[in-house]
């Protein structure tokens, strides 16, 4: 059989199906695992055009790891490119979770995983510093975004919210921007500058579920930890189909397996009302972010060509590149714990530096360390 011609619907699946099975760590670590195979290995798109993807992606609703794939599967093989990046990222990780779901149901536990993530979160605590040091060179371009990047780091340590901190370093180099281009000009630059704006029993549920994870897709900005608070909400709260216990044991399950912490909802589902509710759920929560990515398909190239809008998205990157640089030191805390799990960390940064290894033998060298060491203790 002969290879894939480049920009092929073929290669696009391919790529995002093995990025699907490996992407453990949750979003941050999903961005990074993404770099190094598509910016790094691949050179599908240069680190400018993924940090204006990365940084446009905050600006809509939905899980952010996974839109950037449906964007990046748009780049690379224009519309059937964007329905299958998005389509073989999320599978592997709703059917690891719909299994998990029905051995939970069945017999009241889930299989442990925390050997697995013992080896597998050093590796990916890596493969961000080493994603961020790439990102840093293109994104940090100067001093001053420099300082702003830092400034978003502090905010997000000292306890800010996601959010509050992307768009205030997105609306503070807008306005920077402005200022000097209107001490440039005179006063005229910011004339007609345009207001932006955020823009059986079982079986009887299935039509409510629906509507109501695609709600949640449709609105939700934000950490998993928001989710968790719309799922209690609606399911918990208002519907009363699972119990919080449910609920903690699903949002568990979302992230210790790879892909999107939105599978969370196929889990509910399956808890709700079965293997049909798993795929209700799934299809629901993810529908919008592919007609968010759709729509800002055609905007992301504009961003660029406007002087107040460049701005905005350099601070967007910056910001969201401090995030990822937080949310690295976490995962940091938790996951080098000892001397085995510093040193695998190292080990790989050292791989990530002299090789060009593809990430799923990297995933899953810390995989086989991480069960190793459970046997071995």
């Amino acid at each position: 059989m002969s290879p894939a011609p480049a920009g092929s619907t073929r290669e696009v699946a391919s790529v995002f199906l093995r990025l699907g099975l490996i992407a453990f760590g949750g979003p941050v670590a999903h961005i990074a695992l993404m770099r190094e195979e598509l910016v790094r290995r691949r050179g599908w798109v240069t680190d400018r055009r993924f940090a204006d993807l990365m940084g446009a992606t905050n600006l809509i609703p939905g899980p952010n790891s996974t839109e950037l794939a449906i964007h990046l599967g748009h780049d690379r093989a224009r519309g059937r490119g964007l329905v299958l990046a998005g389509v073989c990222f999320i599978l592997p990780a709703a059917l690891m979770v719909a299994a998990l779901a029905w051995a939970y149901v069945e017999y009241g536990d889930t299989p442990a995983v925390e050997s697995l993530l013992y080896g597998v979160v050093p590796v990916v605590v890596a493969i961000i510093v080493w994603a961020l040091v790439g990102l840093g060179r293109t994104v940090l371009a100067s001093r001053w975004l420099a300082l702003l990047a830092a400034a978003a780091l502090a905010a997000y340590l000292m306890g800010a919210p996601e959010l509050a901190v992307l768009f205030a370093g997105a609306g503070v180099a807008a306005v920077v921007r402005g200022a000097r281009s209107l001490a440039r000009r005179g006063g005229h630059a910011l004339l007609g500058l345009p207001l932006l704006v955020a823009a059986g029993p079982a079986e009887g549920r299935l039509p409510e579920l629906f509507w109501t994870m695609l709600k949640i897709g449709s609105v939700l900005y934000g950490s998993g930890y928001v989710l968790v608070a719309f799922l209690q909400g609606d399911l918990v709260d208002r519907l009363g189909w699972v119990t919080r216990e449910q609920l903690l044991d699903a949002v568990s399950i979302g992230q210790v397996t790879p892909g999107p912490v939105f599978t969370t909802a196929t889990f509910l589902g399956y808890v709700v009302a079965g293997f049909p509710g798993a795929a209700v759920a799934t299809v629901a929560i993810f529908l919008p972010s592919f007609v968010f990515v759709g729509l800002l398909t055609r905007l992301t190239d504009r961003l660029r060509s406007r002087d107040w809008t460049s701005a905005l998205l350099d601070g967007l990157n910056a910001t969201a590149l401090a995030l990822m640089a937080g949310v690295a030191l976490q995962l940091g805390r938790t996951g080098l714990v000892d001397p085995p799990t510093t040193g695998l960390a190292a080990l790989t940064l050292l791989l990530l530096w002299r090789t060009r290894l593809n990430s799923a033998w990297l995933i899953g060298g810390g995989a086989l360390a991480g069960l190793a060491h459970a046997l071995l203790a």
